[in-house]
């Protein structure tokens, strides 16, 4: 008589793999011998493969990698990962027992301390037992959140800022960049950066004794003209890059690093002209650099072979005074372009973003004062009869770029995961009367390189927004080294100071955001900027998440029936603990594969708040 017991093992493998999480848990309800047939490593490898190829993160503790737990612990973290997943997609993240570096139960957020006497100039998540935080005297210190001790620290004894982080997971090793300016300005600024890494070695078997990381440079490297931004694009490689504006031209200069252990460089001007409206990342594919860059209604991504690259490599020297120099006009021997689909977005979602719409225009020759007229309608709702192709729901000349994310999947992953990127765009509107600005944000998914539609209900390109406008707290940094001031030898004695930065206090993950935003009465008047000791809330979204189907040719929408979602966001409000001021938070960070948002504050805490 046919049973459980006689159907063979790889059958049922077979036939979970076809299933659901949720379609599991049925399933290992039903009968001991489905329980013990579906509770194995190669179901839950399954099911960590089918969470990592839709883009969410398995919350490993430490360096672990999935080859490092046994069964229970696997089927833990996933179990934990899709509650996650279903929770921020379904409902606002509710503050969770036990967290992220928590251990008490009844306890849904824990603080840490800062390096005494120092306020955090920038601090980022590496795992869920550290933290890394660069100060604003140039010290880059990593926090034990565990024990909330720091355990290691570089301190360079002057000012230097922290550019780019990059954790290799395999490696137990965290490289980041340390940036000054030395002189000039333009295309004869002159900086030096520092490429560093910190190792977490292995605990020796057999004892509870912690070794502490350790802080290491790797190369000091110069750069001429303004470094728009560096890529640790492959540390094992030893592969850096870096974007420099070249003035003169108004072009994108590209420097590498093609081995930072050998004392040469390549710096070419690549003729890719630089928009004020373009946002640009850079990217390893296979044996290329792709320099990739976004305009308001479609993306571009160029390819400069390492081979080629290598014929252009110029000897660098250690000397004080050596300084790199632009060899040659090096264009890309590849280009590909693909255009963003904008969504049909709720009716709610066409409205103004001030109470008193304006539109400038230039003034009569000669005056120098623009004319300031009614604005009727923006965003736009499509025409009639547009509906295949809507427009750009947000105008060009009205919305400008204030901050541009790109997140890739860099956390441990499997062979088997295609490479997915994202990008979430801060949209912001500045009223030239009142100076407020009011913002709205565009998400997308990406591929390298950029692949056209394969067929119907492609998610690849498609826009989702969270578009009612909204303000976003922002904080004072420093003035931009390249403005007037003080410190610069070209600058006159009487130069003012240059004007502070105004940082906007939003960070990303792969496919959520998190930020701080002003409240305004319903009857508060837009004529000045929101009352700095006025209402503050913690706000969150989590788009809709992708599947990779097959190679990653196709790229559907997640969950939702029929693997469609509404274009637009939902946005929530985070519950946040009595004691947090949200008045005082000087930088935001998310890990969702944690489910933590973490907060530093003025008075030298960290809040670590876990959600589920």
């Amino acid at each position: 008589m046919p049973s459980l017991q006689n159907i063979p093992y790889d059958l049922l493998l077979s036939i979970a793999q076809h299933l659901d999480l949720v379609d599991i848990y049925a399933l290992q309800l039903a009968c001991k011998q489905l329980r013990f047939a579906v509770r194995t490593r190669p179901v839950y490898r399954h099911m960590a493969t089918a969470l990592l190829r839709r883009c969410r993160a398995l919350p490993l503790a430490g360096f672990k990698r999935l080859a490092d737990l046994n069964t229970d612990q696997l089927v833990a973290v996933v179990n934990r990962a899709a509650a996650l997943e279903r929770g921020w997609l379904t409902r606002a993240p509710r503050p969770a027992r036990g967290g992220w570096g928590v251990a008490a139960r009844d306890t849904w957020y824990k603080i840490v301390g800062t390096p005494p006497d120092e306020e955090v100039d920038w601090l980022s998540p590496i795992t869920a037992s550290y933290t890394l935080c660069a100060t604003k005297s140039g010290k880059v210190v990593c926090w034990d959140v565990q024990r909330d001790v720091g355990i290691a620290e570089w301190s360079p004894g002057e000012r230097w800022e922290l550019w780019k982080c990059r954790v290799e997971f395999e490696q137990r090793i965290v490289y980041f960049t340390m940036a000054k300016v030395l002189r000039g300005r333009y295309d004869e600024k002159v900086m030096q950066f520092e490429l560093m890494q910190i190792h977490f070695p292995e605990q020796s078997n057999g004892t509870d004794e912690q070794v502490s990381p350790a802080f290491s440079k790797l190369r000091s490297f110069k750069t001429l003209g303004i470094v728009m931004n560096v890529f640790l694009l492959d540390p094992e490689a030893r592969l850096l890059a870096g974007f420099v504006w070249i003035s003169s031209s108004n072009s994108i200069g590209l420097y590498v690093l093609l081995d930072w252990d050998k004392e040469e460089y390549v710096f070419v001007d690549t003729g890719i002209k630089c928009t004020n409206t373009a946002n640009w990342s850079c990217i390893l594919y296979d044996d290329a650099i792709v320099i990739h860059s976004e305009e308001a209604t479609y993306a571009r991504q160029h390819f400069f072979p390492l081979a080629v690259l290598a014929q252009h490599a110029t000897l660098s020297s250690p000397s004080h005074s050596f300084v790199p120099r632009l060899t040659t006009l090096l264009k890309p021997t590849r280009e590909i372009s693909r255009s963003f689909t904008f969504p049909i977005l709720p009716s709610t979602s066409y409205v103004r973003p001030f109470r008193q719409p304006f539109v400038v225009i230039p003034g009569p020759p000669g005056t120098g004062h623009p004319i300031i007229l009614p604005q009727f309608e923006d965003p736009t709702p499509p025409p009639a009869g547009s509906f295949d192709m809507p427009p750009n729901p947000w105008s060009e000349q009205l919305w400008y770029p204030e901050s541009a994310h790109f997140v890739r999947q860099w956390w441990p992953t499997l062979p088997s995961v295609p490479r997915l990127s994202c990008t979430v765009v801060l949209l912001a509107q500045h009223h030239p009367q009142t100076h407020v600005n009011k913002y709205v944000l565009a998400q997308h998914y990406f591929t390298v390189p950029l692949l056209t539609p394969p067929h119907a209900g492609d998610a690849m390109m498609r826009m989702w927004y969270v578009s009612v406008p909204f303000e976003v707290v922002c904080v004072a940094d420093a003035g931009d080294p390249d403005d007037a001031g003080p410190g610069d030898p070209d600058d006159p004695p009487d130069a003012p100071p240059p004007p502070p930065r105004q940082r906007p206090l939003l960070a990303v993950d792969f496919g959520h955001a998190v930020w701080l935003e002003h409240v305004r009465a319903a009857d508060d008047t837009e004529d000045e900027e929101p009352y700095e000791r006025g209402a503050k809330r913690l706000r969150f979204v989590s788009f809709p998440g992708v599947r990779l189907e097959g190679e990653g040719a196709a790229v559907r929408s997640g969950v939702g029936p029929g693997g469609t979602h509404e274009m637009e966001g939902a946005t929530r409000t985070l519950e946040v603990p009595q004691e947090l001021d949200l008045h005082d938070v000087e930088t935001i960070n998310i890990d969702q594969s944690q489910g933590a948002v973490i907060l530093s504050v003025r008075q030298g805490k960290i809040f670590i708040l876990c959600y589920e």
